[in-house]
């Protein structure tokens, strides 16, 4: 009887509901959404991403010339830009350790 009783909590335990979303596949009526994201993404990934970071490593190399450097800002805009320019990888990952934890 108590293994029965394990069986089924162990069941109703399982996260099987919750990975009810494959990946890939987006809830009903959130087309617009996800193409205005999508959008939003490629530009921030792109061009303007890209120009910020040059910007921005140019000012902390600007202020490594001039002897005013701030290491901890310096730090932070390498950090950032390897987020930011990292970011699908990390999800992926993220994504990929997720569902071999399923």
């Amino acid at each position: 009887m108590t293994k029965r009783i394990a069986a089924l909590i162990a069941a109703a335990l399982l996260p099987s509901s919750a990975f009810a979303q494959a990946a890939g596949a987006n809830p009903a009526g959130s087309g617009p959404i996800v193409a205005a994201l999508g959008w939003l993404q490629g530009t921030l990934m792109g061009n303007v991403a890209t120009a910020v970071a040059v910007i921005a490593v140019a000012m902390v190399g600007f202020m490594m010339l001039t002897g005013r450097m701030n290491w901890r800002f310096g730090a932070t805009v390498i950090i950032g830009c390897f987020v930011l320019f990292g970011a699908g990888a990390i999800v992926s990952g993220i994504q990929s350790t997720a569902m071999v934890a399923h």
